[in-house]
């Protein structure tokens, strides 16, 4: 499974539990099919959802006049499952920025790009 495609599923399922609160593993089998899922993909969706607590910190310690509630429910996933990766050694940062803005614009609103690209931007200039 290519990274892209891993990503793609990754954010099905972490959406999917966030609205459902559906066991990770049902969410996982869920959004594949015929067993295609790999290590990236299981990591993605695992390592998010174990690094919750601070990952959501991250993310409120980096809105300009917006609250974590009103963020959207697949923008949430996209910019958690990207402040997840960016702490990944083997991924440079600007690939997973350019990846999460690229599943934003997929899945999400109209303004869903350059909503996530502006706060793990942010992100990234704190670091």
């Amino acid at each position: 499974m290519k990274r892209r495609h891993a990503r793609e599923k990754a954010i099905q399922a972490l959406f999917q539990i966030d609205v459902t609160d559906t066991d990770p593993k049902e969410a996982l089998e869920h959004v594949l099919s015929d067993g295609e899922g790999d290590e990236f993909l299981s990591e993605l969706v695992f390592g998010t959802l174990e690094n919750l607590e601070e990952i959501d910190e991250k993310i409120k310690n980096n809105l300009v006049n917006w609250t974590f509630n009103r963020i959207g429910n697949v923008d949430r996933s996209v910019l958690r499952m990207a402040c997840y990766e960016m702490t990944r050694d083997d991924i440079p940062v600007n690939v997973s920025l350019n990846e999460a803005v690229e599943l934003a614009k997929m899945f999400g609103g109209d303004e869903s790009g350059r909503f996530v690209n502006g706060v793990l931007s942010k992100m990234i200039q704190k670091a």
